[in-house]
């Protein structure tokens, strides 16, 4: 239930129905109108714009226009208490003790399904897939939050959704990586030096991925690393991939599918894709001009399969071959957004790190490519994170060589905090992940503060011996709420839209804004108490007033749903 949409829709209605009396003739389908909360100094539940963007469309002076219609919504509803023309034409609109309560009563009725919208759309995010050459670094940790908040919020707001990783498991990359496990191997089993140069992993996690190999006992040639390749190359990457796994695991993060790019390479889905694209005419044999920067040393002017992007707002046509004829890693890359195509996702969503934001127009022209224009690919870039410890940059311990990894930072931090404070900003801007402010137990820290609002509602309803999840009677002759109800009451009627939005707009950093703003509500009036008795919500052991804990209760709801889909959990205790 959306109060905002529910009201937009029935003053739509309304005014379609007497547009003689209120002299109009064009609607324009009431582009433009809204409904929504007023500006906190209104003492009002409801503000629209309806009366302006008519009187625009009509000749019409829009503070007459809001005076006419606040006659006509006063005479045929019986659940608005009073209307108020503000400024231009606004109109702030109050409902009824008793209108509020029947909206309370459906949102407590909804419970985990409020601001629930079923939009039965069939979502693919890929996220993290990160080289599975090392452990995930701190940057990963964002980039794999947002993917996994993201996919819950479009789960709540009623979609399907696939969380997919991509595993870059085939190159040179991976056989520099074979190689560096196989010479910590001969290092551990034979006493040899092991010689670290440019093409060589450092990390103390090759010795690990090496130890667990000798383990296994499994029969491999540590004589030979071209005979032993195949099999080593398989071990190394298995054990690397498990101990991604549970890093992701250990932030609350499970993958539904993991797509190999060997499979590409195997069942040869390159040659597939290339051969779609040609005969749509957007693959040519040509020459590219050379590229700008340190990469023109390396260029020769060699005819090859070009890419025609600049059909699809690319800045420039992509090429297809390397020099030496090979399929290059965007070629790889579009096979796998054409597997990706043919399993009939409405979305596909991207989540890349900073550094591959000029790889987007390529990929998304080549969506567009391979769809014929249906299926829309949007890429999302996961900003840097800077560790700050008392002021100064934070160096952790870096086991992993040259970055930070996720498991340092999890035996710093717990999964929770990690999981809010990652979102606690937009994903394209940096975010300054400060440990200080994590650990305090103050306003400061907003996952702290959401929490202990949680916590502080169970302890409120236990020393009432009351349970949070039981329903409570409510007296309809007897509902009235004071200035801090009803401020936390209009926060909650935001829900829906918050919600809505930050699924639309894929943005889910506007869920933890959201619940701090909340909870901030419900400290205020907390504190409030301890200040006046007439704002208490227990006196002499028992219930002031039975409406305060039927606001409450809803908050915590709220709440409950939140945290829920950020992936964070709510003690009762703190």
């Amino acid at each position: 239930m959306n109060i905002f949409d529910k009201f937009l829709h029935e003053i739509k209605l309304l005014l379609n129905n007497n547009f003689k009396t209120l002299n109009l003739n064009n609607f324009n389908d009431f582009k433009g109108v809204v409904v929504e909360n007023p500006p906190v100094e209104f003492n009002q539940d409801l503000s629209s714009n309806v009366a302006l963007i008519l009187a625009k469309l009509n000749g019409q002076k829009p503070k007459e226009l809001a005076e006419k219609i606040k006659i006509l919504l006063l005479k045929n509803r019986e659940d608005i208490k009073e209307i108020e023309v503000a400024g231009p034409g606004f109109l702030n609109i109050k409902f009824t003790n008793l209108a509020l309560l029947k909206i309370v009563k459906e949102i407590l009725l909804n419970k985990d399904k409020y601001g629930f919208k079923k939009n039965n759309k069939k979502y693919n995010i890929e996220f993290v897939s990160a080289n599975p050459t090392g452990p995930m670094h701190v940057g990963h940790c964002r980039g794999a939050i947002y993917g996994d908040v993201l996919a819950n919020l479009l789960k709540f707001n009623g979609n399907t959704v696939t969380k997919e990783y991509y595993i870059n498991d085939y190159g040179n990359q991976i056989k520099n990586f074979t190689k560096s496990v196989f010479l910590r191997i001969r290092e551990i089993k034979f006493k040899e030096n092991f010689v670290k140069s440019k093409d060589i992993y450092p990390g103390e996690y090759i010795i690990d991925i090496a130890k667990n190999i000798l383990k296994d006992k499994i029969i491999i040639d540590f004589e030979n690393f071209e005979k032993s390749y195949e099999i080593l190359s398989k071990e190394s990457l298995k054990h690397s991939m498990n101990m991604i796994k549970s890093d992701l695991n250990k932030l609350g993060i499970k993958h539904d599918y993991f797509f190999s790019e060997t499979e590409i390479v195997k069942k040869k889905l390159v040659n597939k894709s290339i051969e779609y694209l040609k005969k749509n005419n957007f693959v040519e044999e040509g020459f590219l001009e050379p590229p700008k920067g340190d990469e023109k040393k390396n260029w020769k002017k060699i005819k090859r399969l070009i890419f025609k992007s600049t059909l699809f707002d690319d800045d420039t046509d992509r090429a297809l071959q390397k020099n030496d004829g090979s399929w290059t890693y965007f070629a790889n890359d579009i096979a796998y957004h054409a597997n990706k195509v043919e399993r009939n996702y409405d979305y596909l969503i991207n989540i890349l790190g900073a550094d591959h934001t000029g790889y987007i127009k390529r990929i998304k022209a080549a969506v567009l490519a391979l769809s014929k224009n249906r299926v829309k690919l949007d890429c999302r870039v996961c900003q840097l994170v800077k560790l700050f410890k008392n002021g100064k940059p934070y160096k952790m311990s870096k086991r992993a060589g040259d970055f930070i990894s996720a498991s340092d930072l999890l035996k710093e931090v717990d999964k929770d905090s990690i999981r809010f404070m990652m979102l606690n900003r937009s994903n394209d801007v940096e975010l300054d992940f400060d440990f200080n402010k994590i650990l305090e137990k103050t306003k400061d820290n907003p996952v702290f503060y959401v929490q202990y609002c949680y916590a502080r509602i169970n302890s409120l309803f236990d020393s009432l011996k009351k349970d949070l999840q039981n329903n409570i009677d409510i007296d309809e002759n007897d509902f009235q709420l004071n200035s801090y109800e009803l401020k936390i009451l209009r926060k909650i009627f935001d829900w829906p839209k918050v919600v809505e939005t930050a699924a639309n707009k894929y943005e889910p950093h506007r869920i933890p804004f959201y619940l701090y703003d909340l909870a901030t509500l419900f400290h205020s009036y907390w504190s409030k108490g301890n200040e006046n008795e007439e704002y208490k919500f227990i006196l002499n052991g028992k219930v002031k007033n039975i409406n305060s804990l039927v606001i409450i209760k809803t908050l915590s709801l709220v709440v409950e749903n939140g945290m829920r889909i950020l992936g964070v959990s709510l003690p009762k205790k703190m």
